[in-house]
């Protein structure tokens, strides 16, 4: 076969090609009764978020992305040690948020000045009440563990996020009461305090944050509460933010050992109330329960915990709940909020002042 032949079946395959993937999109659609998405874009005026958020629409429709886009993925984690846009590969097989290692290592715009707003206000709202505000900034993987990203990080010494680093030392000024995890992550010879494929801490670190918000909050109870040693076996949120079956098919789930509590921790006749996003979420409400920060700040205060968790929205979703739900607040003298460091750069809704609803 001449040059010319071989480079006209080329183009003409290549040109198959791109002609298949509508068509097979067109005829799914079609099948299922639903219009073409691809229409869609007609049907309303052309802006830069509408064109974005058509954009999406197409990508998480499309029948070839679909079907495709698992293998992929699994071929470039296992056989280039890529994962795509949100994960990163670190080192002994460590797993990190790509967004939240980019607010620490590229310039963009900070919320801490929102956050410092945010937290003095929120903060003389309770005291007007005679209610004490603790923050705790969660600090990322990548902020204890730089080494496990790069062979050319080490231990850190200090808070590497200049905006965490702003926010206590703002913190410090205004006089808000804050928990310096990110001090008390830099103990020697420590287990991980992490998990290795999930962004948020392992059972060792939300003991050792438990402690340190214990402490800072001086309360005691006199309440006993018993432990048991239980083992859960899941994939990390990292795996599952990847998308691909395959890879968690092919992918052992990391075991772990967490220190469930018998008895009942959250109560809403507790003084002390906690509001937190998914690290007060993980090993709580999910399996196996009762395992998590919440009980294990209750197990060191010796008495209940009442709390009130939103998924990713502890800057300012959290405490648009509280407003709606005031009672909450009921006999509190404690407020414990809990909220992940990358929300310094990447918080939902950003770092609303909200104001508090009066009491019924």
């Amino acid at each position: 076969m001449s040059t010319t032949a071989v480079h006209r079946s080329l183009i003409a395959a290549f040109l198959a090609l791109l002609a298949v993937v509508p068509l097979v999109q067109t005829v799914a659609e079609l099948r299922r009764d639903d219009s073409p998405v691809v229409a869609q874009v007609f049907r309303e005026r052309p802006t830069k978020e509408s064109l974005a958020a058509f954009e999406r629409r197409v990508e998480d429709a499309s029948v070839a992305a679909n079907a495709l886009r698992p293998w992929m993925q699994a071929a470039r984690f296992f056989g280039l040690h890529e994962s795509g846009a949100k994960v990163l590969v670190g080192r002994g097989g460590q797993l990190f948020y790509a967004p939240g290692v980019d607010g620490i290592t590229q310039r963009g715009r900070s919320l801490v000045p929102d956050a410092l707003a945010a937290t003095v206000a929120f903060r003389d709202a309770l005291g007007e009440r005679g209610i004490r505000l603790i923050v705790v900034p969660v600090p990322n993987k990548e902020s204890v563990y730089p080494q496990w990203l790069s062979r050319a990080s080490s231990p850190p010494e200090g808070i590497i996020n200049p905006d965490a680093r702003a926010f206590l030392e703002g913190c410090a000024s205004a006089g808000v009461e804050a928990v310096d995890l990110f001090a008390a992550f830099r103990e020697p010879d420590r287990m991980p305090y992490y998990l290795a494929h999930d962004t948020h801490w392992s059972p060792q670190g939300l003991a050792v944050a438990a402690r340190a918000v214990a402490e800072r909050v001086g309360l005691r109870g006199d309440v006993d509460f018993e432990t048991r040693e239980v083992t859960v076996r899941t994939h990390g949120d990292l795996v599952r933010m990847m998308r691909s079956p395959v890879i968690e098919r092919h992918l052992v789930p990391e075991p772990v050992t967490v220190g469930q509590i018998t008895a009942p921790t959250d109560a809403a006749p507790s003084p002390v109330l906690v509001l937190g996003d998914s690290f007060c979420r993980i090993f709580q409400n999910d399996e196996p329960r009762n395992a998590g920060f919440v009980s294990h700040l209750a197990r060191e205060l010796r008495m209940p915990v009442a709390s009130l968790v939103n998924d990713g929205g502890a800057a300012t979703l959290v405490r648009q709940e509280l407003h709606r739900r005031p009672q909450l607040l009921d006999r509190k003298k404690v407020v414990v909020w809990v909220f992940t460091e990358r929300d310094f750069r990447l918080a939902t809704e950003g770092w609303q002042i909200v104001p508090l609803a009066k009491g019924p």
